[in-house]
């Protein structure tokens, strides 16, 4: 066991020299936070001037070179670690060096290294976060700016957490939903791509050889057969290409209005698109409001990161009536895009000042309403799809045995 010398942070912020006896730099660390200490420095005692200094909470930071941007999960809990930092009383420098030293190198990690360079010039951590978009958005950057006007930063972090976690719950819900479906139909899609391609040339080259007249279905079939085998490359291409051309049109904005539209229309699927996409802004602006940002900086924030152009736009409507004095009640019901119930908890919101409160009520209930439709739409799927598999195979093998009867019957027809 080496007895190691460190530096730390204790609950209260204050600084802690002590030392600790441990096999190894990783359980020293361990041990220390174990104590409810936030480790900034540890050496091992006596190693003289080659020994290794850990330096939990350095100075001048290094990057590694990075592609894509920061997990959705890995954001939320680094806000969360930030604000449990901050209501423990550390200084913010303090707190982001700790949080740098156990991230994984990465996009965030890099970020951070430069965050805390701007801080220590005297930038407010929201300036040095605004500089990095990919991965702290404006909505992060105005929540946190306006933790840092109230004096509340550790609450603000602690609900933009809160706001993180139950986004990320959600869309983790409906992907993990539509795993199941997705799963069987690219099975069942393999499975009948490979009899097109592999099984059906055989039996027609059987047919071929006893010359028999084939029923229509059967023909059919092995037409379709050959435009698998002949034009294979199409169907992985059709795909593809449809991304594309959705991809195009999404460039624009009367392309985005009108695919947007149509998701909110669709039969089924529209009404679970409309609902998180109702709660996703509803979330979004009562965490902006209940955080102090002005209403009309809440309503462009939320705008802009609500990822649907046709409630974007109806936004838009809110925040120029909002600028002239109105209220976000009767621009909301004019555009049609929620439904009345929306209307009148945000218009009792207005009137009682609690719209913070509403809203976040209504993206409650709205989630809790996604959960049910997508839970109904896969209890739905599950007997449709077994139907349709069943009623696709059995076309097939009905297609094909058709003419084999027709081949035995002729030649027992001609061994009489």
């Amino acid at each position: 066991m080496a007895t190691y010398q460190f530096e730390a942070m204790n609950a209260q912020g204050q600084e802690v020299r002590d030392e600790i006896e441990a096999a190894t730099q990783e359980e020293a660390v361990q041990k220390i936070r174990a104590m409810n200490y936030f480790p900034t420095n540890l050496r091992e005692k006596g190693g003289g001037r080659g020994q290794r200094r850990v330096a939990v909470a350095g100075t001048k930071k290094s990057k590694t070179i990075t592609i894509g941007g920061v997990s959705q999960k890995n954001l939320t809990l680094f806000t969360r670690q930030l604000s449990t930092l901050q209501d423990a009383g550390l200084p913010i420098l303090r707190s982001l060096r700790i949080l740098y030293s156990q991230q994984k190198p990465g996009v965030l990690k890099n970020a951070l290294a430069d965050v805390i360079e701007d801080v220590e010039a005297g930038a407010t951590l929201s300036e040095a976060m605004a500089k990095h978009g990919k991965c702290f958005n404006r909505l992060y950057v105005n929540i946190v700016r306006a933790g840092e006007a109230g004096g509340v930063l550790d609450r603000i972090l602690l609900r933009l957490a809160d706001f993180m976690e139950k986004s990320l719950a959600l869309r983790r819900r409906v992907i993990g939903a539509m795993i199941y479906p997705a799963v069987v139909i690219t099975v069942a899609v393999g499975i009948v791509a490979a009899i097109m391609i592999a099984i059906i040339p055989r039996f027609k080259n059987i047919f071929d050889d006893f010359g028999s007249e084939l029923p229509g279905a059967t023909l059919m079939l092995i037409k379709v057969s050959d435009t698998f085998r002949d034009y294979w490359y199409l169907f992985p291409a059709i795909p593809i290409g449809l991304v594309l051309v959705l991809k195009l049109a999404r460039m624009t904005g009367g392309g985005r209005f009108a695919l947007d539209w149509l998701k909110l229309n669709l039969p089924i699927v529209g009404r679970i698109v409309n609902r998180s996409t109702v709660s996703r802004f509803t979330r979004t602006l009562g965490t902006l409001v209940a955080s102090g940002v002005p209403i009309l900086d809440a309503l462009r924030i939320t705008r802009e990161t609500v990822g649907n152009e046709v409630i974007s736009r109806a936004l838009t409507s809110v925040h120029d009536s909002i600028r002239e004095g109105e209220s976000i009640a009767a621009p909301l019901k004019q555009s049609g895009v929620v439904d009345a119930i929306v209307v009148n908890m945000i218009d009792v919101g207005e009137e009682t000042g609690d719209l913070d409160k509403m809203l976040t009520k209504v993206a409650d209930n709205y989630d809790e309403e996604v959960d049910t439709l997508v839970g109904g739409l896969v209890s739905a799927l599950e007997p449709m799809m077994v139907v349709v598999l069943g009623v696709l195979v059995g076309s097939i093998v009905i297609a094909l045995f058709m003419p084999l009867v027709q081949i035995i019957q002729d030649v027992r027809g001609q061994t009489r």
